[in-house]
C-alpha cells in the first residue's frame, strides 16, 4: 500500500490518509475509496493483469479528451507496465439503480443523447470493427449446444427461427458518427444529483446510437423497467444482433477472472430473446420465452446491484 499511496499522491497532488477496499465489480481490477488529508475522497482503480491494464488505458483516453456531465470527474492517472491506476470522482454516495422509474429512464436517455452529440476522440475505434465479435447467431449456428443448454427455447424453435435471426444480425446497422459507451447497464451508471453518470469506458466506439440504446434495454427490462420495444420500436436488426451476442455468450463456461459475467449475460438474454422474437415476428408462444422474462425480473430483484465504483 505504501507504493500505491505514493503513486496516488504524485498524480493527484494530495496525501491519502485511508483506503477502503471496494469488493464489487466483474473484473479482477483492484478498487478503493481513498480519503485525503484535505477531507476529499476519490475512487481509485488499479489494473491487476494485462487485460485490465489495457482496459484502463482505453478508459483514460476518454477521460483525457472528453468532457460532460455524463462522465465522472477525472482526477489523476499513473501508468506503469503492469498496474496503471486511474483516479476518478468518488460516486459512492450517488444513487445506483435499480429500482427504475420513468424519471430515471429519461435521465439515462438524456445522458446518452448528450454523449452521442459530442465529438469523438481522435483515433477512437469504430463499432464496425467489432462486427466479427458481434456475430452471435453465427456462432450459435456453428455450435448450438451451449445456447440450448440454457433452456431458453427448444431445438425445433431454434431450427425454425435461426434463418431470420441470422438475417437480422447481418443487416444490423452499425455505422454512424456518434460516440457510444457500449456497456450501458445499471452497474455502470448512477445518479449524482441531477446527473446520470456513466462509468467504465473501455468499450467506447463510434457508430450507430441505436446500438448503444439497444444493448442497455434488455437489462433495463430485467430490472423492472419497460420492455425494449417501448423505447426502441421497429428495431428488428438491432434486437437480432443484441440477442445473438448474449445467446452466444451466456452458455459458455464461467470466466475464471470474472465468474459472474455469465449470469449477467443470461439475465440479459432472458429479455433480449423475446424482444427479438417480437420485433422479427417470430413465434413467441413457447413457455420458455414467456417464463424467462419473469424469471429474469425475479432473479435480478433478489440480487444487490453491482458496480465497478464503490457502493457501501
Amino acid at each position: 500500500m505504501t507504493d500505491l499511496t505514493g503513486r496516488i499522491r504524485r498524480c493527484t497532488g494530495k496525501q491519502p490518509t485511508s483506503f477502503e477496499r471496494v469488493l464489487r465489480g466483474y473484473t479482477p481490477a483492484r478498487r478503493w475509496i481513498v480519503r485525503f488529508e484535505d477531507g476529499t475522497s476519490a475512487f481509485v482503480k488499479e489494473a491487476a493483469d494485462a487485460d485490465t491494464a489495457r482496459w484502463l488505458r482505453e478508459e483514460v483516453r476518454i477521460y483525457r479528451q472528453l468532457q460532460g456531465d455524463f462522465l465522472p470527474s477525472f482526477l489523476g492517472w499513473d501508468d506503469s507496465e503492469d498496474a496503471p491506476i486511474l483516479v476518478l470522482e468518488d460516486l459512492s454516495q450517488a444513487s445506483w439503480p435499480p429500482p427504475w422509474n420513468p424519471a430515471r429512464v429519461q435521465g439515462v436517455r438524456q445522458a446518452l443523447e448528450e454523449l452521442w452529440a459530442v465529438a469523438a476522440p481522435l483515433g477512437q475505434k469504430r463499432l464496425s470493427e467489432y462486427r466479427d465479435e458481434l456475430q452471435g447467431w453465427t456462432k450459435v449456428a456453428a455450435d448450438p449446444a451451449p445456447f440450448l443448454s440454457l433452456g431458453f427455447c427448444s431445438s425445433s424453435w431454434l431450427d425454425a427461427c435461426l434463418p431470420s435471426l441470422l438475417k437480422a444480425e447481418a443487416s444490423a446497422p452499425l455505422d454512424g458518427h456518434s460516440l457510444l459507451h457500449l456497456d450501458v447497464r445499471s452497474d455502470n451508471l448512477c445518479f449524482a444529483g441531477d446527473r446520470a453518470v456513466l462509468v467504465d469506458w473501455n468499450w467506447a466506439a463510434v457508430g450507430n446510437p441505436d446500438f448503444d440504446l439497444g444493448f442497455w434495454l434488455p437489462s433495463l427490462e430485467a430490472e423492472g423497467g419497460p420492455p425494449p420495444d417501448a423505447i426502441l420500436p421497429n428495431a428488428g436488426p438491432i434486437a437480432g444482433i443484441v440477442s445473438g451476442f448474449f445467446a452466444s455468450q451466456a452458455g459458455l463456461p464461467p470466466i475464471p477472472s470474472a465468474p459472474r459475467v455469465r449470469e449477467v449475460q443470461r439475465l440479459q438474454l432472458a429479455t433480449a430473446l423475446p424482444w427479438a422474437a417480437r420485433a422479427l415476428g417470430l413465434p413467441c408462444g413457447e413457455p420458455h420465452l414467456i417464463l424467462r422474462v419473469a424469471e429474469a425480473r425475479g432473479t435480478r430483484a433478489e440480487q444487490p446491484p453491482e458496480t465497478d465504483v464503490s457502493k457501501p
